[in-house]
């Protein structure tokens, strides 16, 4: 379902037994030596979500990648799955797009989490002037996405991303703001054992050419 040109929402993507497979691995890592944490930015604010980066680590102060967590730990980034690559790919290919992923970003919200609106832009100028898109995966409660324009003040869309869905955008998109205003709670799959949301970000462009 094309959002706007180059922005593609893929409801129920995932099957529920690959959402449960998804899921273990995603707490398994969370829960692990390199796991959880919650990203200081710049001026001393907290993010209203756990976070842990996979591949590259993204420094919240700097907005650099990098190759170990300097902001938080100090420890190397756990390396990106071979088997979670592999999804991003799929899922770039069924929007029409064409991603080879260096690093994920794993986003863990409880009821309360947000994230504000904000552009993803700072992965490689190559890969952000030719369209390489991110590729989003939603497991567990639904969240309330919202996609606007190129500028911080142009209309908005919500999209429900609700638990086996995928949301790819690149192309003219791969620089729209956008952000998660709400999670709904308990409208996730009970199948799961978890309460929140999980949420995978795959992109392209965090290593050095």
């Amino acid at each position: 379902m094309e959002i706007f040109p180059g922005a593609v929402h893929l409801p129920r993507f995932l099957s529920l037994a690959e959402q449960l497979e998804l899921a273990e691995r995603c707490q398994a890592i969370g829960n692990g030596p390199t796991g959880w944490y919650v990203p200081t930015v710049r001026g001393g604010g907290q993010m209203r979500v756990r976070m842990v980066c996979l591949g590259r680590h993204w420094n919240a102060r700097t907005y650099r990648y990098e190759a170990s967590r300097r902001d938080h730990d100090g420890r190397p980034a756990p390396p990106l799955p071979p088997q979670l690559s592999a999804l991003a790919v799929r899922m770039a290919e069924a929007a029409g797009m064409r991603l080879l992923p260096d690093v994920c970003i794993l986003n863990s919200y409880d009821a309360a989490g947000k994230m504000g609106l904000h552009q993803d832009k700072d992965e490689r100028q190559d890969t952000l002037a030719a369209g390489v898109p991110i590729v989003s995966v939603s497991l567990g409660d639904t969240a309330k996405f919202i996609i606007g324009g190129l500028t911080r003040k142009d209309a908005k869309t919500m999209v429900p991303l609700a638990s086996g869905d995928g949301f790819v955008f690149g192309g003219p998109s791969r620089l729209r703001f956008h952000g998660v205003a709400a999670v709904l709670p308990h409208t996730g799959p009970p199948e799961l054992g978890f309460d929140g949301r999980l949420n995978l970000t795959f992109r392209q462009g965090a290593s050095p050419p």
